[in-house]
C-alpha cells in the first residue's frame, strides 16, 4: 500500500517541465529523508499510471500502457512512455499483461483495489466477469470494487476520486456540485462495497476545462509517516490542511503549490511512483 512505500521515482520529465515545481518538492522529500530518484527515457510527467504495480516486495504487474485518451490523437500518442526501456535502464523485471490499464485507475487497501469502471471500456476483448476474475488474481486481492468514471473524466482514473484511509473507510471528494445521478452512482458503489467514507473540498468550478485537476486534494502523496497534500493558493487549502492533520495524526504533513502540473491534468500521486525497497 501507499502506507508502506519508502522509496519514490518521478519522470524525468519531471524537473525538465516544471523545474520551479520540482524544486519545491524535492526539497520536501529530502527535508523528510524520503529517497527518490528519476526514471529514464520518460516522455510524460505521469510516472504511476504507465510504471508496473507493485504487489509484493519483488512482484512487479506491467499492465499495457495504451490508453485511448492518447491514442486517439497523433500529437498525444507520442507521448506514450516505452515502458519496458525504463524497467531495463532501473533493473526491473516484471510480470506483463495485455490488459490495457493505468496505475492512476489503481487504489488499493492490502487486500482491497478500487478501480473506475473505464476498465471495462478499454478492454472490450475480455469478459467482464472475465477480466474481473484477472484483475483480483494478478492483485492478489479478495475484494475488487467498480465505481461509476466520473463524467466530466475522460481519462478515468480512480485516484482523483477515492483513496483508502484504512481497510473499512475511505476519503471522497465532496461532490456537493456535481449531478444527482453520478452522486448517487458513486455513493451507492461505495455504499454496496461496505466501506465508510470522509469527504474533503473538491473545487473545481473555476477550472478553464476539463481536464484540469487544480482544486482536486484527493490526488495527495502518500508515504511511509508522509503525506504530501497539493495547494492551489485559494481559501479551501486551510479547510484541506485541517482535514489531513486530522486524518494523518502520526504522519508528517507536508504542502507544495501544485497548480503548475494541475493546469496538465493530474497532481502529487499522477508524478509519483512510489515503491518499497
Amino acid at each position: 500500500t501507499d502506507a508502506e512505500t519508502d522509496f519514490l521515482f518521478v519522470a524525468d520529465t519531471l524537473p525538465k517541465k516544471h523545474p520551479q515545481f520540482f524544486n519545491e518538492f524535492s526539497k520536501i522529500l529530502n527535508d523528510e529523508s524520503i529517497m527518490f530518484s528519476l526514471l529514464p527515457n520518460t516522455k510524460d510527467i505521469w510516472a504511476v499510471d504507465f510504471m508496473p504495480i507493485q504487489i509484493q516486495k519483488d512482484r512487479f504487474i506491467q499492465f499495457t500502457y495504451c490508453p485511448d485518451y492518447l491514442r486517439k490523437y497523433k500529437r498525444w500518442s507520442k507521448t506514450i512512455s516505452d515502458v519496458n526501456c525504463i524497467c531495463k535502464e532501473i533493473g526491473l523485471s516484471p510480470v506483463k499483461s495485455d490488459i490495457v490499464l493505468d496505475g492512476g485507475n489503481v487504489v488499493r487497501e492490502k487486500n482491497k483495489v478500487i478501480m473506475c469502471d473505464k476498465i471495462f471500456v478499454e478492454n472490450p476483448g475480455y469478459e467482464k466477469k472475465f477480466l474481473t476474475n484477472e484483475l483480483k488474481e494478478l492483485f492478489e486481492v479478495d475484494h475488487l470494487f467498480f465505481i461509476p468514471t466520473h463524467p466530466k473524466d475522460m481519462i478515468g482514473h480512480a485516484d482523483g476520486m477515492v483513496r483508502f484511509l484504512n481497510d473499512q473507510t475511505v476519503i471522497i471528494n465532496n461532490y456537493k456540485n456535481e449531478k444527482k445521478e453520478f452522486k448517487k452512482a458513486f455513493q451507492n458503489a461505495l455504499h454496496d462495497a461496505g466501506l465508510d467514507t470522509v469527504e474533503i473540498p473538491y473545487i473545481v468550478d473555476s477550472n478553464k476545462n476539463e481536464i484540469q485537476a487544480n482544486g482536486i486534494y484527493l490526488n495527495y502523496l502518500q508515504m511511509r509517516n508522509l503525506i504530501v497534500v497539493p495547494t492551489f493558493g485559494i481559501a479551501e487549502d486551510e479547510e484541506a490542511l485541517k482535514i489531513f492533520e486530522q486524518l494523518f495524526p502520526s504522519s508528517a504533513i507536508n504542502l507544495v503549490d501544485s497548480n503548475e502540473i494541475a493546469k496538465e491534468g493530474g497532481v502529487l500521486n499522477c508524478i509519483s511512483w512510489n515503491i518499497i525497497r
